[in-house]
């Protein structure tokens, strides 16, 4: 697995700050809320945005 770029950490952690009730560990619930939330026109950089706020939902709930 590849590391994630700083831009895409950076926007996803700004994001969780913001909207931590608008992401779940659903990825396809994520990627909607990143469209919504960003103006990324690119759908390879919303998707690893979204990938990245999944994985961090999902390792907080499991080591809540």
């Amino acid at each position: 697995m590849a590391i994630k770029p700083a831009y895409v950490k950076k926007t996803g952690n700004l994001l969780l700050e913001r909207y931590p009730d608008a992401f779940t560990t659903d990825f396809e619930q994520n990627k909607d809320s990143v469209t919504k939330l960003t103006n990324v026109e690119s759908k390879g950089v919303r998707n690893r945005i979204a990938g990245y706020v999944t994985r961090k939902k999902s390792s907080a709930q499991a080591t809540a």
